[in-house]
């Protein structure tokens, strides 16, 4: 799959089968969309082309600190389109200025001369341009006069909702992250770094690595214990992680910390890790002893572990 950020000393392509899209956090939906841009390239032998923006929209119209969280990284999406066949992506640099460009300019002036699709293809929702001005029906409009194939992709309904980033944002901050994941169609997570804790894991015979995602707007699950599987220098191992306060300790400051079910990963401090969240446990709750706790860790351990077969 071909990368490219700018167009000055990009090769014009003959034809192509295009969408357009932030694709915030790749679902279900979106793999519909993205599977027929490959298939209908693929049976018109030319070029499938998506194109989408970074950073997100949101950042850069909706300023602030109560940022737009993201469900996944931009390397994140990049590997999942790969997998889905797309042969080139084209990242445009979303700034307020790029953000002034009509609907109609950004067609004709940035991607018509570069990629001439032949057949676009977009989710029923999309909206691009000044104003969101790009609608399906505007699309109907254009493509119409340009002699341009257009297919508006319908929803995917899961439980009588339509599966969109928004719900699955939502359902990841409530905690339901079993039901964020079939979805999205693959499991939430993200990259992490190791830091330094305050080492009491170590001491309640549970020994923890505390962990940072590397996104600094990514989207955190509701606070709580989460049976996870980690992704550390080419080994995978499951564990359970605790997403909190940690009350028993009367702290207050937010801090992920990670129990591995596994006996050689002592030394992970500054090491980069990949944590996929796969069901919830149990709220967090402050114990009136450490013993309590410890009692509560091992239940919770063996839970996770009655569970580990369905992810094997």
């Amino acid at each position: 799959m071909e990368i490219i950020r700018e167009l000055k000393s990009f090769i014009p392509l003959k034809s192509s089968v295009l969408t357009i899209g932030s694709y915030d956090g790749i679902h279900r939906g979106h793999h519909d969309i993205i599977s027929a841009v490959v298939n209908h390239a693929n049976a018109r032998n030319v070029q499938s082309v998506l194109v989408t923006f970074d950073p997100h929209p949101r950042h850069i119209l909706d300023p602030g600190s109560d940022k737009l969280s993201l469900i996944m990284s931009l390397d994140q999406k990049l590997d999942i389109i790969h997998t889905l066949g797309i042969s080139l992506v084209y990242i445009i640099n979303f700034t307020k200025t790029f953000s002034l460009t009509t609907a109609k300019d950004f067609l004709e002036i940035g991607l018509i001369p570069y990629f001439k699709p032949e057949y676009l293809i977009v989710g029923y929702n999309h909206h691009f341009g000044k104003a969101r001005e790009g609608s399906p029906e505007f699309l109907s409009r254009f493509c119409k006069i340009k002699n341009i194939g257009l297919e508006i992709i319908k929803p995917v309904s899961d439980d009588g909702h339509h599966i969109s980033s928004t719900r699955i944002r939502q359902l990841i901050n409530d905690g339901f992250v079993r039901r964020a994941n079939f979805e999205l169609g693959a499991v939430f997570g993200f990259k992490a770094k190791v830091v330094k804790g305050a080492g009491r894991g170590k001491d309640l015979n549970f020994p923890t690595a505390n962990v940072v995602p590397l996104e600094k707007n990514q989207l955190m699950p509701k606070p709580g214990v989460y049976f996870i599987r980690g992704r550390i220098i080419g080994l995978q191992a499951f564990g359970m992680c605790n997403f909190g306060v940690r009350p028993t300790f009367n702290e207050h400051e937010l801090t992920m910390e990670i129990h591995f079910f596994h006996n050689k990963l002592d030394s992970l401090y500054g090491k980069e890790i990949t944590v996929e969240f796969l069901e919830r446990i149990r709220d967090e709750k402050k114990f009136p002893s450490t013993d309590k706790l410890i009692k509560q860790l091992e239940n919770d351990k063996q839970r996770c572990l009655d569970m580990q077969g369905k992810y094997e």
